[in-house]
């Protein structure tokens, strides 16, 4: 059986029909921040010869990638702007998909 105040809960949620609304800006840096996380690791386990096939396909992908100092300070930076840009966009296109359906 449920209490009161879980039933309030309920209905509330059940009331509100509305879409959750992204925050494009801070999706987008959450976004990018764990893609350059990702490209550091893999520039640090490229120099030390752990993982070689996951840094020869970011080698592959990315442009300015390779297990070299200067070349993971590249791959984070192209990484960033890329993975900034198009999680920006899906936050600012979620938003209009969803607030046009309600």
């Amino acid at each position: 059986m449920s209490t009161p105040s879980e039933q309030t809960d309920v209905e509330t949620l059940e009331s509100s029909q509305e879409s959750p609304r992204l925050d494009p800006l801070p999706f987008a840096a959450a976004a990018a921040t764990v893609a350059a996380v990702i490209m550091l690791l893999l520039g640090l386990f490229g120099a030390i010869g752990i993982y070689e096939g996951g840094v020869e396909m970011m080698e592959q992908w990315h442009l300015f990638f390779t297990p070299t100092p200067a070349g993971t300070i590249a791959g984070i930076l192209e990484a960033v702007v890329i993975t900034g840009v198009f999680t920006y966009l899906f936050a600012e296109l979620y938003n209009r998909f969803t607030g046009s359906l309600s």
